[in-house]
């Protein structure tokens, strides 16, 4: 009634996986903690200056709309 014809084949295939030795991988290189802030600090410097440019642009904004209705 029902077919059994399964290879060997198959079965034999999962059998020859290996597994593979785990890799040692090189220590982690230290981080230099200087260059940490200065990263830090070159990032509040450039969100410093978007607001800033921002601030001034709703201020000169603001002043030519008072200019105008006048």
């Amino acid at each position: 009634m029902f077919n059994y014809d399964m290879s060997i084949e198959s079965l034999s295939r999962t059998s020859e996986i290996l597994e593979t030795p785990p890799q040692i991988t090189e220590a982690p290189k230290r981080v230099n903690v200087d260059v940490l802030k200065q990263r830090l600090l070159v990032e509040k410097k450039k969100e410093k200056v978007k607001r800033t440019i921002i601030f001034s642009s709703v201020v000169v904004s603001l002043g030519a709309l008072t200019l105008l209705t006048y």
